[in-house]
């Protein structure tokens, strides 16, 4: 069952205290119901960076929020055959600047719509039933 934020720095902090008062791993982790592995780590985040918050990851952030990312899929599935151009300005009005070929990479690989019998396929099919009706 996942914690929420602000336990988990709760709990962190209690590591940590129980740490300066002397206290091993093995009793902290008996004490407050965490693995070994997890005391350890936890202390030494700490003695490391001096803080047992969250630090911040590496790289960079997305520019497409999960909001934007959603609302491409969406005018994809709508019209297949918009280009990333078209995209792009859609994405203007919502307030993502992102360039065309990273929309092209979000998106991966999306297969055209494209209808399951034409209307000459539909009457070849048709007359072919109607000449083999009577076939054993």
């Amino acid at each position: 069952m996942p914690r929420s934020k602000e336990i988990q720095k709760q709990m962190r902090k209690k590591v940590v205290e129980l740490y300066q008062s002397a206290k091993d791993y093995k009793a902290i982790s008996k004490a407050l119901g965490l693995l070994r592995t997890t005391v350890r780590a936890i202390i030494y985040k700490w003695r490391k960076h001096g803080t047992v918050e969250n630090l911040p990851r590496s790289g960079r952030p997305t520019k497409i929020t999960p909001r934007a990312q959603r609302q491409l899929i969406q005018e994809v599935t709508k019209d297949p055959t918009t280009t990333s151009k078209e995209l792009q300005a859609s994405l203007a009005s919502v307030k993502v600047s992102v360039h065309d070929s990273t929309i092209r990479k979000r998106l991966g690989r999306v297969p055209r719509r494209k209808p399951l019998l034409s209307k000459k396929n539909i009457k070849a099919r048709l007359s072919f039933a109607r000449k083999h009706l009577d076939d054993p």
